[in-house]
């Protein structure tokens, strides 16, 4: 949603509103920034999230200072930023990124319902690594008891992007200096089994085709 505090304000062009955007963004990772106020400070905390339609799901220990204060209804503010590539201009002044960052707005909401509480934890699984969860053994009530679990509506939140070269001073262009852009890729390196292990068990379908991807 556009408001006052969703607007881009430098460099305006590259915001972005339309939920799909957004969206897109926010499903190629799984690490996000969650800001807030605890006792009158400024906190930054990184935590992994999940998104199912137009919600985020957060997950942690029920004593987690993050998620105290925001199942209190604190305003939150969430960053997730995917950077692409070095922007490598002819001057120290115009190198930038490449990048697609969303920012979120709002007050959390606390999961009290254990069947949703279980499905919003199979979400976030489900954001790092795709057909994860069904491999693994049932969740215990205990665990779902020490676990708390919030979702932070999308309506307020935009997209800023930035695509493309260098942009150079003019007179710059003459100059005998590099430009140009470094991209920036991630990868999944070769799996390294628990050493614990009691047999060597094959690779799980969820891992193989991460690996593929």
């Amino acid at each position: 949603m556009h408001t006052k505090k969703t607007k881009v304000k430098r460099i305006p062009k590259r915001g972005h509103y339309d939920f799909e955007t957004i969206a897109q963004i926010l499903d190629e990772d799984f690490i996000c920034q969650v800001a807030f106020v605890h006792e009158g400070y400024p906190v930054v905390i990184p935590t992994i999230y999940g998104r199912e339609g137009k919600y985020l799901y957060f997950h942690g220990a029920s004593t987690s200072r993050m998620l105290v204060n925001m199942e209190q209804g604190f305003e939150v503010s969430v960053n997730v930023t995917l950077v692409d590539g070095l922007v490598l201009a002819r001057s120290g002044f115009n190198h930038s990124l490449n990048y697609r960052s969303v920012v979120v707005f709002g007050k959390a909401i606390l999961v009290t319902d254990d069947a949703e509480k279980e499905a919003a934890l199979e979400v976030v699984s489900e954001q790092i690594i795709p057909d994860r969860w069904k491999e693994l053994r049932p969740i215990k009530a205990k665990e779902l008891k020490a676990t708390s679990v919030l979702k932070l509506s999308l309506e307020e939140a935009s997209a800023k992007i930035r695509t493309g070269k260098p942009v150079d001073d003019k007179e710059d262009y003459a100059l005998d200096v590099w430009a140009g852009v470094l991209p920036i890729e991630k990868r999944y390196g070769a799996p390294i089994p628990d050493p614990d292990r009691h047999k060597d068990e094959p690779l799980p379908d969820s891992v193989k085709n991460l690996l593929k991807s």
